[in-house]
């Protein structure tokens, strides 16, 4: 298999897309992920996955925190921007939850301290130790096959 046939097949995978932002020294610091998950219950645990070459890898190692803002579906551009994909400059403003960065509107705000962090091929797993969490009542943005998506509410079906 190729590089290409993996990045395919895993893109058939619908996920949320996040938002990851830290701060060193009041400077602060985003990326866009879709590699995130819940780990643990007792304690809460989640992890983010980060590659070797992103800037905001070092930023985190630095700051031992960091958030993660599951996007609304309002919030394609701020996907985009962190993403790198607009490249003219816009500001972003963000608000804080237990000292961490985070971006108003999101479906949820997790403020995070790192627990663990592991090496594994080219990325970095931190697990972080959730410290707050901030919900809000709207739709999430969805990524699937390499394109935005929303959810759709279909008719439940019972099964037998």
């Amino acid at each position: 298999m190729d590089d290409r046939q993996y990045r395919t097949a895993m893109g058939k995978f619908a996920t949320g897309v996040t938002v990851i932002a830290t701060d060193v020294d009041g400077d602060v610091h985003g990326m866009t992920a879709n590699a995130f998950m819940s780990v643990s219950l007792d304690p809460k645990l989640v992890v983010i996955s980060i590659g070797e070459k992103a800037r905001i890898l070092e930023k985190i190692k630095q700051s031992k925190t960091f958030s993660v803002n599951i996007l609304a579906a309002d919030q394609q551009e701020l996907s985009m921007i962190f993403a790198g994909q607009l490249k003219e400059h816009r500001e972003v403003i963000f608000d804080r939850l237990d000292g961490k960065p985070v971006l108003a509107g999101a479906v949820a705000q997790i403020a995070c301290e790192v627990s663990a962090e592991h090496l594994e091929g080219d990325h970095t797993l931190f697990i972080g130790r959730v410290t707050d969490i901030q919900l809000e009542d709207a739709e999430p943005l969805i990524f699937y096959s390499g394109r935005y998506r929303s959810l759709t509410e279909e008719e439940a079906v019972t099964l037998k």
